[in-house]
């Protein structure tokens, strides 16, 4: 509990049979990633801030959570720049014809779910602002946008449809061999749509357990060393920095509480750490939930690469 991620939320949807309706009533539980890929000719600042905005309206007019966090399923568009004029002025302007493409694509496997062209205009005093308005002027609420994330999604339906067994497996094996965060990672990638959502929720209780019981022995441990090294106030203090990271359902949390009373009955009131403790008035069920799906996010952020470089979206 005590690595810190990037915090990015990597998730997608899965299901047998979803309509349009069914996606824009759960919305939240299809996120996508939004990605700017790194082309030869990368876009100005500006345009690649507006791109941005622009996909993250398309994806929410059709249903998805889009961020600008990693995900295996990622929404994106390249714009070519078609012809070219300059518009006597004063002042003068350029106008630039392009082709803007959208895709929706599956970055670990490395395919293209759906793909749509547009053209797009943008007139401006500098190449720049003719990027900018490029992207403004693309129509968000198109039909053809809307049947391009249409098909998207179905894909990463079949995806999953045809692969959620193999993710709970996979689980099954990082959790054996002690790589928890992968594990919920995978299970976590499961959302409440699935038709084995409930397999994954149950396995990502399960494999959640077993996190947080092995964090309590190496945290207790920690802790332990630290109050042996040195058992006054800065020793508690450090002691208290690895307990804080036990939780209440953990295995070990009474040999915690155990130690816990051996250091304060040595410091009495000089030691001013307290457990970390669920709040009785919370659901603690929706909390593990939430929780195991926390570690997963942090997992999957960290996986995030340091730049899109790819060549396979054309």
């Amino acid at each position: 509990m005590k690595r810190t991620f990037i915090t990015l939320l990597v998730a997608t949807i899965c299901a047998s049979a979803v309509t349009a309706q069914n996606f824009n009533d759960k919305k939240d539980l299809l996120p996508i990633s939004i990605v700017i890929q790194d082309q030869p000719d990368p876009l100005p600042i500006g345009a690649r801030t507006y791109a941005i905005t622009k996909l993250k309206q398309i994806a929410a007019n059709n249903g998805v959570a889009a961020n600008e966090n990693f995900s295996r399923f990622f929404i994106t568009l390249e714009i070519m720049p078609t012809t070219k004029d300059i518009l006597p002025g004063p002042p003068m302007k350029i106008s630039q014809n392009s082709q803007v493409t959208f895709f929706l694509c599956d970055y670990f496997d490395q395919k293209i779910f759906a793909s749509t062209s547009i053209d797009q205009v943008g007139v401006g005093d500098n190449e720049t602002k003719c990027f900018i308005n490029i992207v403004k002027g693309i129509n968000t609420k198109s039909p053809q946008l809307a049947e391009f994330m249409e098909e998207g999604k179905q894909k990463v339906i079949d995806y999953y449809n045809a692969n959620c067994d193999n993710i709970i497996k996979k689980a099954e094996s990082l959790s054996f061999q002690k790589d928890y965060e992968a594990a919920l990672y995978e299970l976590t990638s499961v959302p409440e749509v699935c038709d084995c959502y409930d397999r994954a929720l149950a396995k990502t209780k399960e494999v959640y357990q077993a996190y947080i019981d092995y964090m309590c022995d190496v945290n207790l441990a920690q802790a332990k060393a630290a109050w042996a090294a040195e058992q006054n106030s800065e020793g508690a203090k450090k002691a208290g920095e690895f307990m804080a990271n036990i939780l209440p359902d953990a295995k070990c949390y009474g040999d915690a509480q155990t130690l816990y009373s051996e250091i304060k009955g040595k410091v009495l009131d000089d030691w001013k750490f307290e457990m970390k403790m669920w709040q009785d008035n919370v659901d603690l069920e929706k909390q593990r939930i939430d929780a195991a799906r926390q570690v997963g996010i942090a997992y999957g952020n960290h996986q995030q690469p340091t730049s899109y470089l790819l060549p396979w979206v054309r």
